[in-house]
């Protein structure tokens, strides 16, 4: 585990994709992260709108992978369902987005991250594993931000 990271870790959709796709630029270390604390007891967490995203990266085309069989992409959200805890979207979760939204200045895409960093506060998951560390930087005095690269070292 990385210094900074709690025994909840929130996973990032990106993470997901790459431990689920063998072509991805980073599968192996994205399935080396997600089985190292998996296996070492870290309560690994993901909410409704990652398994949305997934959804949708593995139902189109995209730069290292063409779309899976739609039975497929199911049996995979139907295997998180079963392995990751998940948090659901609530009053909470839109009140937090609604109040980092006033308090950074967010818009157009930048919310739907900022809904991840409301979920995890509003369920008080202080880490989140993703690969794009630079879309969450904003949020560092709120959540831990760990790198998918380094987060095998």
């Amino acid at each position: 585990m990385t210094n900074g990271e709690g025994n909840q870790v929130f996973l990032n959709t990106n993470v997901l994709v790459f431990a689920n796709a063998i072509e991805a630029p980073l599968h192996d270390i994205a399935l080396k992260a997600i089985e190292t604390r998996y296996n070492t007891g870290v309560e690994l967490w993901i909410s409704r709108q990652i398994l949305r995203e997934y959804l949708v990266t593995f139902s189109r085309p995209q730069k290292f992978l063409n779309p899976r069989p739609i039975s497929t992409v199911i049996e995979r959200v139907r295997f998180f369902q079963s392995r990751f805890h998940i948090v659901e979207d609530n009053l909470y979760v839109t009140e937090r987005l609604l109040a980092l939204m006033q308090q950074f200045a967010i818009g157009g895409k930048q919310v739907h991250d900022a809904n991840i960093v409301a979920t995890m506060l509003a369920y008080n998951i202080t880490s989140l594993l993703t690969n794009n560390t630079g879309d969450f930087a904003r949020f560092s005095q709120l959540i831990t931000v760990l790198p998918l690269e380094a987060s095998t070292a």
